[in-house]
């Protein structure tokens, strides 16, 4: 390769290796043209297609054979770029592997319950249902149109109406189209509201294929399978199964905190946020606001009435007293005057 000719080269595995010489002698060639270019392009041939389009892939380098070789990755020579976002991750490139790592082989979890969070495929429901019928007598396959949510009757009706099925459930009772019209919502009250797209006695002679696929369609991505009286739910995109909050496919960009997909809502990717020091804003917490603790406003020539004024209005609409030492306000309404003013 390049100025690389006619050498055989053994390098042991799991072991510090140095590759020194004079300058031209074919040290970068050799690492980064030769095994890091071959180690990075049957790394890149295992992977999607999807994949391989976030990956700078080199060509196949000039050589008889490479043997033995691992998926590798390169920290190039390269000059820091100033960009706040930018960590050692960032610059030498391996932060791009990290995020393929999790975006492809993480697993989920729900933020709030810490469960598990799983993603199906219409397939993978349907083989769910084929397991579920052969152990049990009668298998029913659901399309959620509600869960937990107030039920507007004639909203309601009419969704069953346009599905072409004349069976729904509502908190678990069964009912036929003409029952539904005549069933007594509670307005105060929420209801779990599915319709029935398929029922399957015998499994040998029935395919729950297209009943999956048309309950996934109406309800999109939502399949309510129930089994001897047990519900199991089944989604196409990321759904806690004690909470039952959707969760986001799992995506490169996810992981990135240069994109606001993945950056944090907080620091925008930064990692540091804006916080007022109350030291500065107060340097004197036995003064009283009336007497001008808070001190950036006493600086301001002019406006000194206007903050007062601004003061006075907030401490009357929530009844704290602009006369009394900040050392003996509430911490919530000192939050009040730091935290909240901004946002009010």
């Amino acid at each position: 390769m390049h100025n690389l000719k006619n050498i055989n080269l053994e390098i042991p595995k799991n072991k510090l290796v140095v590759i020194t010489g004079l300058s031209g002698s074919g040290k970068s060639s050799l690492a980064f043209d030769t095994i890091y270019a071959e180690g990075q392009r049957r790394y890149a041939e295992s992977l999607s297609s999807y994949a391989r389009q976030f990956m700078d892939v080199q060509g196949k380098p000039d050589v008889d054979s490479i043997g033995g070789l691992s998926p590798t990755i390169a920290i190039d020579q390269r000059m820091s770029v100033q960009n706040p976002r930018s960590t050692v991750g960032t610059v030498t490139e391996i932060y791009d592997y990290l995020r393929l790592l999790f975006a492809r082989a993480g697993e989920q979890y729900c933020p709030d319950c810490q469960v598990k969070v799983s993603a199906y495929s219409v397939g993978e429901i349907t083989e769910a249902v084929r397991r579920l019928a052969r152990q049990s007598k009668e298998v029913l396959v659901f399309s959620p149109l509600s869960r937990q949510e107030k039920v507007e009757p004639k909203v309601l009706l009419t969704k069953v109406e346009q599905s072409g099925f004349e069976w729904a459930r509502v908190n678990g009772e069964l009912l036929k189209i003409n029952e539904l019209a005549d069933y007594k919502f509670d307005r105060h009250k929420k209801y779990d509201a599915e319709l029935l797209t398929g029922k399957i006695i015998d499994i040998k002679k029935q395919n729950p294929s297209a009943m999956v696929e048309t309950a996934a369609d109406l309800s999109n991505g939502l399949v309510i399978v129930s089994a001897d009286g047990q519900d199991e739910v089944f989604s196409t995109s990321g759904l806690c199964p004690r909470c039952g909050k959707i969760m986001p496919t799992l995506d490169i960009r996810s992981f990135s905190f240069n994109s606001p997909y993945g950056a944090c809502p907080r620091c925008t990717g930064l990692g540091i946020t804006m916080e007022v020091d109350q030291g500065l804003v107060i340097p004197n917490p036995r003064l009283t606001l009336a007497e001008g603790a808070i001190q950036p406003w006493m600086r301001i020539t002019g406006n000194q009435n206007w903050y007062q004024k601004i003061l006075n209005a907030v401490a009357e609409r929530h009844n704290f007293s602009v006369n009394l030492p900040v050392m003996d306000l509430p911490s919530q309404n000192l939050d009040l005057i730091l935290v909240q003013a901004k946002e009010d």
